[in-house]
């Protein structure tokens, strides 16, 4: 290993990343590796890792390499790894802009939930291809303390649980997992977002991320709510033919989630790259020892 990292730091309605470029896929990024860059204390402080390796480089997108040149190989804070992140994805795509790999328009990145279709736009919005989101049979219930509530299970490429609340505040303060039942609905855990009204097709969220705790945003969890809080108002725009757009508040900001009637989710929202240096590799290896 080198003794410099190259890095850069981005985010997405303040769903932020530490981003490594690594176009060969010769970093060894370990879970503990990834958990210690993460540490906003410690390290550098993040939500999660976006990996940037050319598809052809690694073994779990060299399929995918004739559809995208780039794989995000995302990683959340402790060091697991996701299927996907809506707000990561656009923060890859700004990352190649800004590197000079790609322009403005339309580019694919591949990722573990399948090659996504990104545009970006001249006003620096970023829109993302989420694909459709499919609706699993099957009651689930989450909890916060005394409440519970019942839940749409919705997966946008990686697992979710939205359940519409009086309050954000009974969301309680996210640190650990909110409770769900049945455990056969989610093996492997799941994000769960809470949603209030704040006026017609317009609703605001918070979100436990699964590995990574309540963060400011989640990309795939907007889309879930816009899809969740759709049907519950009686919109399939399968059924009618006619796209269905919902605002959705974040802690961090605001995203734009329209669900077409071919079932495909897009969302947009901005994608900021705000510093770059280098990280020591003597530092890291000692983090992780």
């Amino acid at each position: 290993m080198s003794t410099r990292i190259a890095f850069l730091k981005g985010h997405g309605t303040e769903n932020d990343f530490v981003i490594v470029p690594d176009p060969e896929n010769v970093v060894d990024l370990t879970p503990a590796a990834v958990a210690a860059l993460c540490d906003r204390r410690a390290g550098i402080g993040g939500d999660g890792v976006l990996h940037v390796v050319r598809s052809a480089a690694h073994p779990e997108a060299g399929d995918m390499a004739a559809e995208a040149e780039w794989f995000m190989d995302y990683r959340n804070g402790d060091g697991s790894i996701a299927e996907m992140c809506g707000n990561g994805v656009r923060v890859f795509a700004r990352y190649l802009q800004h590197a000079g790999h790609v322009a403005e328009g339309d580019i694919a990145v591949a990722t573990r939930g399948g090659v996504k279709t990104v545009h970006i736009a001249k006003d620096g919005d970023v829109t993302v291809g989420m694909g459709s989101a499919r609706l699993p049979e099957g009651d689930v219930t989450v909890s916060v303390g005394e409440r519970s509530w019942p839940a749409r299970n919705v997966n946008m490429g990686n697992p979710h649980a939205v359940a519409f609340v009086d309050d954000l505040a009974h969301a309680g303060d996210l640190l650990a997992p909110p409770p769900f039942s049945p455990a056969a609905a989610y093996p492997e855990g799941v994000n769960v977002e809470f949603v209030v009204d704040r006026g017609p097709r317009h609703v605001a969220m918070r979100v436990h991320e699964r590995g990574s705790g309540e963060t400011r945003s989640c990309g795939t969890g907007a889309c879930a709510v816009a899809v969740a809080a759709a049907r519950r108002d009686g919109a399939d725009p399968a059924v009618t033919g006619t796209p269905v757009t919902y605002t959705v508040d974040v802690p961090g900001g605001r995203l734009v989630i329209t669900e077409r009637p071919d079932g495909e989710v897009e969302m947009t929202g901005p994608a900021v790259i705000v510093a770059e240096g280098e990280i020591d590799a003597e530092w890291l290896e000692n983090a992780v020892r």
